[in-house]
């Protein structure tokens, strides 16, 4: 039982009294000589943690983190107003079972962002819908402040809400940040702490890659025992500010990246009180990682729709894309996202008819020496792109929206009954099948945002028309806005639930097969072609989506993405497999016109 009154001597008790529910306070420590001599280094030494139980009877229990010379912190966010009561648990024994309470004050802070709807974004607080729109920014500790905040200014105002980046910074970065792996350089923190902090008093959520990629983390920390220390840092001095984890950069270039997440994962899963959401970054998909139980969300990195329009028919989680266009875009092209605008905003468009949340890379190495920050680069037309899509979305349910397919001419985002968003990204005749009611009829220009209504609206099942000019890509929107006002009256957050499909996979029933490849021994050094073949083509099959992944399962490694499009060459990513000659199991799903996955397997011989 948690007693209110005692060891108010302790520490400053009124560095907490009336903070705003979801700011931060802290409780600060002192290690007595005696203490300090049988413990010479605190960050590894001593273990402190408080149990807080909110006015509601919600309990979180935060770890303290070590804050230079004798001194430890227990930084803690209050997530409702009213009493709160703490105890202490510790292996120093005068603050052994110390207890103690303070007041939290009311806010209108939304509260956290947490996944909501299947596939969607709420805030904690009124389960308010969140449309997430991010930016990369790596060096969010090493960047000088002042061109730190310029950034974070102007993408505030251009409606980002989220900022991912690296909490370590490049292999150099993260060698001055932790240069043994018992004890961190506390300059490095102490930055992103004002980094993270500045952030989220603009509105926008960190989110925190914890290591970069090619064996940083484990090289750093080469025992789970220096990553368990290392993660209860993380989350001990960055777990109380709005943030998101998102593992490591490219979890396939680590070796047995795939166990090493899992260990990561499950470690933020049990000392993160607030159940901030949780993925890894990729180089194509996290979507593998999901069996293991500690991911909350799919990260994509990849412009490819066959990779994300076919994952989003398979997981029940949101999905957040952190790359969809510029490098290794799908398309096989290597260029900065902005070289081509109508490009970037033909694959933003794309990325959010696959049913993604998005963020852009644009600004990832920002200051870095390699990109100028400038007001042309802080005004690119990708950002500009970027704000006309979140102005259009956060007009509308974009909470309950799914990918719809009864659309001919475009692809298309729906909740039946209430609006249709299709994106015509080559202007011409447009079908689209909706339920029968009067609606409003609007093409609006991606390009910055302008609409055009249509006078006369429409009533009816089958709308059929096509956008005001063939000059560039459109979006239609078909909308019931009295029906939608109306609904905004409700208490409820979504008004229908949202069916999953059951992937097909009678071999009678999958109108395709693996034509190729045709032996069973394939070659990592060199590819072999893939092909699928139709056993039976319909009018479903007139538009097919192809996915492609290859798995080691003795390995245990998770599948990878091997190659996407009815034919093509296969491509290995890094430790696809772990030992060779390697067993792989080779699946192809088919998704098609109708939105319907099939898929298939055969299993091959993997030699190195």
């Amino acid at each position: 039982m948690l007693l209110a009154g005692a060891g108010l001597s302790l520490f400053a008790q009124d560095n907490c009294n009336n903070t705003p529910a979801y700011s931060t306070c802290e409780f600060v420590f002192e290690l007595n000589p005696q203490e300090a001599a049988a413990h010479p280094n605190p960050y590894a030494d001593v273990d402190l943690h408080a149990e807080f139980r909110s006015p509601r009877f919600h309990t979180f229990k935060m770890p303290a983190f070590w804050a230079g010379g004798q001194k430890l912190v227990i930084r803690f966010a209050p997530t409702e107003a009213g009493e709160w009561l703490w105890r202490l648990t510790s292996n120093i024994p005068r603050w052994e079972g110390q207890t103690g309470s303070f007041n939290a004050a009311s806010s209108d802070a939304p509260g956290f962002v947490h996944t909501a709807n299947v596939h969607h974004w709420a805030w904690t607080e009124g389960n308010q819908p969140h449309l997430w729109m991010g930016d990369t920014l790596y060096p969010l500790a090493s960047l000088d402040p002042a061109l730190f905040q310029r950034i974070v200014d102007t993408r505030a105002g251009q409606k980002f809400n989220h900022i991912r980046g690296l909490v370590l910074g490049t292999d150099e970065q993260a060698a001055l940040a932790f240069p043994s792996p018992g004890r961190p350089n506390l300059e490095h923190f102490q930055r992103l702490d004002q980094s993270i902090r500045y952030m989220n008093q603009k509105g926008i959520v960190a989110d925190l890659i914890l290591a970069g990629p090619r064996n940083q983390l484990t090289r750093l920390f080469p025992n789970w025992q220096y990553r368990l220390r290392y993660v209860s840092y993380i989350v001990a001095r960055y777990a109380a500010f709005n943030v998101t984890w998102q593992g490591v950069e490219s979890f396939e270039t680590y070796d047995n990246g795939r166990e090493l997440m899992k260990e990561i994962g499950g470690l933020l899963k049990q000392l993160d009180p607030y159940q901030h959401p949780r993925t890894s970054a990729n180089l194509a998909t996290s979507g593998s990682l999901m069996d293991d139980g500690w991911m909350d969300f799919v990260a994509h990195h990849t412009g490819d729709n066959n990779v994300c329009a076919i994952e989003h028919q398979l997981f029940t989680t949101p999905f957040v894309n952190l790359k969809f266009a510029g490098e290794d875009s799908g398309a096989g092209k290597s260029q900065p996202d902005d070289v081509d605008s109508d490009a970037f905003r033909h694959r933003l468009w794309n990325a959010a008819m696959d049913g993604d949340y998005l963020t852009y890379f644009n600004s990832g190495t920002a200051g870095a020496g390699n990109i100028p920050v400038d007001a042309k680069y802080l005004d690119s037309p990708g950002a500009k792109a970027m704000t006309v899509w979140y102005n259009f979305f956060a007009g509308d349910r974009h909470w309950e929206l799914e990918p719809y397919f009864d659309v001919d001419g475009g692809r298309a985002l729906a909740l039946e009954e209430a609006e249709y968003i299709v994106y015509v990204e080559n202007p011409g005749p447009v079908e689209l099948r909706v339920e029968s009611h009067g609606y409003d009829v609007s093409w609006i220009n991606p390009i910055n945002g302008e609409e055009i209504k249509e006078k006369k609206g429409y009533h009816g099942e089958h709308f059929t028309g096509e956008p005001p000019d063939k000059s560039h890509d459109w979006v239609l929107h078909v909308s019931r806005e009295g029906h939608k006002a109306g609904m905004l009256k409700s208490y409820k957050f979504e008004s229908r639930r949202i069916a999953m499909q059951v992937v097909e996979q009678d071999i009678q029933k999958v109108p395709f097969e693996i034509a190729q490849p045709a032996e069973t021994v394939i070659s990592q050094a060199k590819p072999p072609a893939f092909a699928a073949k139709f056993k039976k083509e319909t009018r479903a099959t007139r538009t097919m989506m192809w996915l492609w992944t290859g798995e080691a399962t003795v390995d245990g490694e998770g599948y990878r993405v091997i190659g996407t499009g009815q034919k093509g060459t296969l491509s290995f990513p890094p430790h696809v497999a772990v030992n060779y000659p390697a067993v792989m199991d080779l699946r192809l799903y088919g998704m098609n016109a109708n939105g319907k996955v099939y898929s298939v397997d055969r299993t091959y011989q993997l030699e190195k």
